[in-house]
């Protein structure tokens, strides 16, 4: 499957954060050993791990300590960034000849989606996610089901009526979709029975 430009940018970004990143740890280490070696000198040799060096500021261990949270938040938004993917706020769609740009909001292509595919028999929620990019969207779909639905005539529904029109909505041949079902208990019944 081909990368999406986004995604390429994304992984272009990634080799480079974490090249930068090797290479700073790299000479972290190197330093350290080179410490601990005695090449800096008999003062680098002795010192304590978290120590500020003989005649330092006062304030060194606080901007290390400072600088340490930094990288450590820093790397906390890496991962998240890499857990999820990347939304998208507008879809574009192909333009008339001379017309310019058009796009569509994804909040209304996503609630278009919902709406259609609740309304099937045995779907209890729906929830429609357009991710990647603009330009080539990729549908995730959540489903909850009733226990007792057609699992098969649901599925069929959504790629035959749903995804068609969505296709047909965004004027492209095909949009990729993952769709997730999961199945819960029928509803119960409050009302007693007497």
């Amino acid at each position: 499957m081909a990368l999406t430009r986004t995604a390429r940018r994304g992984a272009r970004g990634n080799r480079w954060g974490l090249g930068l990143l090797g290479l700073l740890l790299a000479a972290g280490g190197g330093a350290a050993v080179a410490a601990g070696a005695g090449l800096l000198g008999p003062e680098a040799a002795g010192a304590r791990i978290g120590a500020a060096p003989a005649g330092a500021p006062p304030w060194l261990p606080y901007a290390g300590a400072a600088v340490s949270v930094l990288v450590a938040l820093v790397a906390l938004r890496w991962l998240v960034v890499q857990a999820r993917p990347e939304a998208v706020r507008h879809v574009l769609l192909e333009p008339e000849e001379g017309r310019g740009r058009t796009e569509a909001a994804s909040g209304a292509v996503q609630s278009a989606v919902e709406e259609a595919v609740a309304g099937l028999p045995g779907v209890r929620r729906a929830r429609a996610r357009l991710i990647d990019s603009a330009r080539d969207p990729r549908l995730r779909l959540d489903l909850t089901l009733d226990e007792d639905a057609d699992v098969v005539r649901v599925w069929s529904r959504v790629r035959d009526e749903a995804l068609r029109d969505l296709r047909t909505a965004l004027e492209v041949d095909r949009v990729p979709a993952v769709v997730r079902m999961a199945m819960t208990p029928p509803r119960r019944d409050r009302r007693r029975v007497a």
